[in-house]
């Protein structure tokens, strides 16, 4: 089902790129994009191949996102242009969540040839070297693995996956549960699991990372803006008011300390409608954010529109290659047209 989802969307596209609808409407100020990994293509077994993209597609699209004229924006000038009248031309962010040792590998070389302002998104335990990366774990375990078991609540439950369409139906089955658990649960079920499977997490998590040396380069950079995305990257859904509280502060404390400058840009963990709530949005406010971000697709607006800490991204899926889709979607026909918000704390 989520395959034939995925095709009836692509050819929506198609045919709003065919009719022209692309190049002669648009709307909204402009777009924010997300990645996550920029990497050479790998090969077997990758559930979350959605969330690379290559070197190669990351040129591709920054040369054609500067032909269609789009003027490349850091966080600070997004918030401007939302809240200002409109201007002549639309605007593009480019925008990577998390702190992954690819992004300074592959992607940041390429970003400064191009000379294009982006921003990161840094969950500080990752550099600190004691953020888990649970999804890496548990991706090792199934690649693995033909036969898995594991604690799902207080029930050991087994699982027989013989080839890739049945690994990625348990990647997807075991990841949205992992998902739905308080914090502390799911470490203790995603260290049970690696434990069973001699799975070093602590080593997976650290290597997939930049460490704060590699934070310190991107930091240097006028083109680079540094934002938080908490301390430990919870699913800030799953836990009480005054915890997600405290994730958001301290990722913000944190990071301002390590880069001595004021950060001023969030992102909400994961980002979907699952994963936070409307509580959070004001928490953004009241932690001193300027922005937050989520990954729930759309455009972003003029004139006050769009709401600051809850803005629109769209998350690039790196199983399409298609410039002519990214054309779609920047130009915001394929979303619904902004409704006008108030401030945070006046919204309901």
């Amino acid at each position: 089902m989520a395959s034939d989802d995925r095709w009836l969307e692509r050819l929506r596209l198609e045919l709003a790129w065919f009719t022209g609808r692309a190049m002669l409407h648009s709307r909204g100020a402009g777009v924010i994009l997300r990645f996550a990994h920029v990497r050479p293509r790998r090969r077997g077994f990758q559930p979350l191949r959605a969330n690379e993209i290559t070197p190669q597609f990351l040129d591709r699209a920054i040369r054609a996102l500067k032909r269609w004229r789009y003027d490349f924006l850091g966080m600070d000038e997004v918030c401007r242009r939302a809240v200002t009248l409109p201007e002549k031309r639309r605007f593009v962010a480019l925008t990577f969540d998390g702190a992954p040792k690819d992004l300074i590998n592959f992607a940041y070389p390429l970003l400064t040839r191009h000379a294009v302002p982006f921003t990161i998104y840094v969950p500080t335990a990752f550099p600190d070297g004691v953020g888990e990366a649970w999804w890496l774990g548990l991706e090792q375990v199934i690649a693995r693995e033909s036969r898995i078991s594991l604690m799902m609540g207080d029930r050991e439950q087994r699982f027989t996956v013989t080839d890739n369409a049945e690994k990625q139906a348990l990647f997807s089955y075991l990841e949205s549960w992992l998902r739905s658990l308080p914090p502390a649960d799911l470490s203790a079920a995603i260290a049970d699991l690696c434990t069973r499977y001699r799975i070093d997490l602590a080593t997976l998590s650290r290597e997939a990372s930049m460490d704060w040396e590699d934070l310190a380069q991107l930091a240097a950079d006028p083109l680079v803006t540094i934002g938080s995305a908490t301390v430990n990257y919870p699913v800030l859904a799953n836990m009480k008011d005054a915890a997600a509280l405290r994730e958001m502060t301290m990722g913000k404390a944190v990071a301002e300390a390590a880069f001595r400058r004021e950060i001023r840009h969030f992102a909400f963990p994961f980002g979907d409608r699952s994963s936070f709530r409307r509580s959070h949005v004001v928490m953004a406010e009241e932690a001193g954010f300027a922005s937050a971000v989520s990954t729930i697709p759309g455009i972003v607006d003029a004139e006050g529109r769009t709401n600051l800490r809850a803005l629109p991204r769209i998350s690039w899926d790196g199983r399409v290659r298609s410039l002519r889709m990214m054309r779609v979607l920047a130009s915001g026909v394929a979303f619904a047209p902004v409704k006008p918000t108030g401030s945070v704390m006046g919204q309901t």
